[in-house]
């Protein structure tokens, strides 16, 4: 497939690449397909490299790479989901993690060892023994986490202003095991799963158009099960300030070797079949503002 029509962008803690003109509303995000581990924390892990990355969405910003071709903004972390979790609230601090993590209310996510500075990656694993500092923390912040959610805020707030509109597509893939959690479809498991947070992150044109242009590329989709949508998208979508945020969840068993971490021999074949989609999903406009331009 062609390199996307575009202007890359390389930050430290994120590649942005942006289309050589804006013309969509759309922005894509891939907050946990970074591979950069830092020395500093590779000393202390206690995992093989496998078993660490076991938590990537590994290749998804190659999935979607085409999206700069269609005239959205391409996002994408460069620090592994192990050192900073994107997906989490800079408060959701786990003190089995962090020494010193200031006290709050503690949730599902954080008793799991997946908050910001995450203790397990996939299967409960272990990353590391003993905790570290709250100053190392904030550092992680610091470094990964605060430059992406600003340039991911300055996008929005970029296509807001030129378009009337902005709708956030946050890209993830799913371990194929998650599927058994998936509600029943006659056709097989799930593909793909949407998150739109029960209806309260983006509106239901959003919603409907995505599942249509996903089921046309020959994909079986499933809503709000078992993901409706992490820290990202319940912060950033708000139909009610025309602001959307829709979670994309991508089988991995489609596209790689979960095993190795490796791409498929079917990966290029669901990459084309994604540009489609990224193609389709650059196009939403919101149909009541198109109604009223007329």
């Amino acid at each position: 497939m062609a390199q996307p029509d575009a202007s890359p962008m390389i930050e430290r803690a994120f590649r942005l690449v942006l289309p050589r003109k804006r013309s969509s509303c759309a922005v894509f995000s891939s907050p946990h397909s970074g591979r950069r581990y830092p020395p500093s924390f590779m000393a202390r892990v206690v995992l093989d490299e496998l078993r660490l990355r076991s938590s990537e969405d590994a290749y998804v910003d190659r999935l979607i790479e085409a999206a700069p071709r269609f005239g959205a903004p391409l996002l994408a972390a460069t620090y592994s989901r192990a050192f900073v979790d994107l997906n989490r609230a800079a408060s959701e601090m786990d003190p089995a993690v962090v020494h010193g993590a200031p006290k709050q209310p503690t949730n599902a996510r954080i008793c799991a060892g997946l908050g910001v500075i995450p203790r397990v990656v996939g299967e409960g694993r272990e990353i590391m023994s003993g905790k570290i500092t709250l100053f190392e923390a904030e550092s992680r912040l610091a470094r990964g986490y605060r430059p992406y959610h600003n340039c991911l805020a300055r996008l929005l707030t970029d296509s807001r202003d030129r378009f009337g509109e902005a709708i956030l597509f946050d890209c993830h893939s799913m371990p194929s095991e998650a599927r058994r959690a998936a509600p029943r479809m006659a056709a097989g498991p799930p593909d793909i799963v949407l998150g739109d947070r029960y209806g309260a992150a983006c509106a239901p044109w959003v919603f409907e158009a995505a599942h249509a242009a996903f089921v046309d590329a020959g994909f079986r989709v499933a809503r709000n099960a078992p993901f409706a949508g992490g820290h990202i998208t319940q912060y950033y979508g708000r139909p009610s300030q025309n602001t959307h945020a829709l979670q994309i969840e991508i089988d991995r068993a489609i596209y790689m070797d979960e095993a190795n971490i490796t791409p498929n021999p079917g990966f290029d074949a669901i990459r084309d079949r994604l540009s489609g989609v990224l193609d389709a999903l650059s196009r939403l406009r919101n149909p009541g503002q198109a109604m009223a331009a007329e």
